[in-house]
């Protein structure tokens, strides 16, 4: 297998220290990340959470992506076989000084999160007038 062909991963749960608050299991998104001229993109794979179940915060420059989902079981089915595992999603992210944090933009489509991280426009060149006093 060449570097350029698809590889499967599993689902990584993720590692905390101390004790969880939450009930269920999370784990971390599996992300692409690409630049354009204008702007970096990140996309995350966050299957069956939707828009209602979409945190992200930024502070201090650390994006933070939060997924939550309900379980889809049905009490009236017993489980014969589950291989999909469901929970919740959180990954982190430290924010280049590159990015203009105030324009970044967030959509979720089909379990997919897409975040547009717009660069920030270089000066400009431009000629000063100077005045007399």
């Amino acid at each position: 297998m060449t570097d350029k062909e698809l590889k499967v991963q599993e689902k990584k749960e993720t590692q905390t220290q101390g004790e969880p608050t939450k009930p269920g299991r999370q784990f971390i998104p599996s992300v692409d990340i690409y630049e354009t001229e204008g702007a970096v993109m990140l996309r995350a794979d966050m299957p069956g959470v939707d828009k209602s179940g979409v945190s992200i915060d930024l502070e201090k420059g650390v994006l933070t992506i939060n997924g939550t989902m309900d379980g889809d079981e049905d009490p009236s089915e017993r489980v014969l076989l589950k291989e999909y595992e469901t929970g919740h999603y959180m990954r982190r992210f430290t924010i280049s000084e590159a990015i203009d944090q105030e324009k970044i933009e967030a959509k979720i489509v089909d379990g997919v999160l897409t975040l547009v991280l717009p660069k920030i426009e270089p000066a400009k060149p431009r000629k000063i007038e100077v005045h007399g006093g």
